[in-house]
């Protein structure tokens, strides 16, 4: 029997928590689900990552009037896929900052990503009739820019391409804590149809060295202490190589597609197949990939309609 393309099967609803992963600072999961981050400051609250509808953002926004009362001023964009940018404008705030190229990758690429996630993860686009229309960024920076929230300092940092090409971090030094979107994971699949695996491993040393004493990932449980964090960095480093080491060998020897997407199974399956997305994520994982290593340096763009076609035919026999 075929498997149900991507994740259109999974409508179980998912736990909720709000985790205080530092002074003022929290994390919302939801069991492999997108998270959130919120960073509590003097005068003012910055939003990590704002959910794929206003009315999961409205889910956020409840979990942080529980604990403050100060206004939402920033929402901050780790990147740009539609399930982390479409609720931006529940939160009514101030500014949305993100890079520089994940604005440019709006522009991009920004509605095909929105088509092609809404066809495969219906679950997360709950309300996704009240959402205005692609989220564009007010802020943008090269490298790295400060904001304060009163006395708060927050660093974002564009460390290094990974997930996307615009990934950025929210480091808040004075709890030693770090908001890495989906850079980090926890024992969800890495998500890598846009992503750069050369400089992947790159960009996890980059956050090590700041030796944060707990992070909250992209997708997982929130990590805390420094043991957790390093489990975690090795994890995702562990999911990453395994993944294009079999599919690079295939490319090099002049093999196809669905030799490469056989030989990756062959290596993660028995590792994690029990992980969050694992099956949603492989294929594009595979296809991603397979064209780096053929020396393709920028991701595809994905439709909805290259998706079903290619979760078709790597699905076959």
């Amino acid at each position: 029997m075929a498997k149900e393309f991507a994740s259109t099967g999974d409508m179980s609803e998912k736990t909720v928590s709000f985790s205080e992963v530092g002074p003022n600072l929290y994390a919302f999961t939801a069991e492999g689900d997108p998270n959130t981050g919120v960073i509590i400051g003097d005068d003012s609250v910055m939003i990590f990552d704002a959910q794929a509808t206003p009315r999961l953002a409205n889910l956020v926004i409840e979990k942080v009037r529980g604990v403050t009362d100060k206004p939402i001023r920033y929402v901050t964009l780790s990147h740009y896929h539609a399930v982390r940018v479409l609720g931006a404008s529940a939160y009514n705030a101030d500014e949305i900052i993100a890079s520089d190229v994940c604005r440019a990758m709006v522009y991009e690429r920004g509605q095909e990503d929105w088509d092609s996630e809404f066809g495969r993860f219906p679950r997360l686009f709950q309300g996704h009739e009240s959402i205005p229309g692609l989220t564009w960024p007010t802020m943008t920076f090269d490298t790295a820019m400060t904001v304060y929230l009163g006395d708060r300092r927050v660093d974002l940092m564009h460390l290094g391409r990974a997930h996307t090409a615009g990934d950025i971090v929210a480091w808040v030094p004075d709890a030693g804590v770090m908001f890495t979107g989906d850079i980090v994971e926890y024992k969800s699949a890495c998500y890598c149809g846009d992503g750069h695996f050369s400089d992947w491993g790159d960009t996890l040393d980059a956050i090590r060295d700041f030796g944060p004493t707990a992070i909250a990932p992209g997708r997982g449980d929130a990590l805390m202490g420094e043991g957790k964090v390093e489990e975690a960095i090795d994890l995702t480093r562990d999911f990453l190589e395994s993944t294009y080491r079999p599919v690079a060998r295939v490319a090099a020897r002049g093999g196809t597609l669905k030799e490469a997407w056989d030989a990756c199974r062959a290596a993660c399956d028995p590792k994690f197949s029990d992980y969050a997305i694992y099956e949603h994520c492989l294929p594009f994982n595979v296809a991603r990939a397979f064209d780096e290593a053929r020396g393709i340096d920028t991701p595809r763009i994905w439709t909805a309609e290259k998706d079903r076609k290619m979760w078709e035919d790597l699905q076959g026999s």
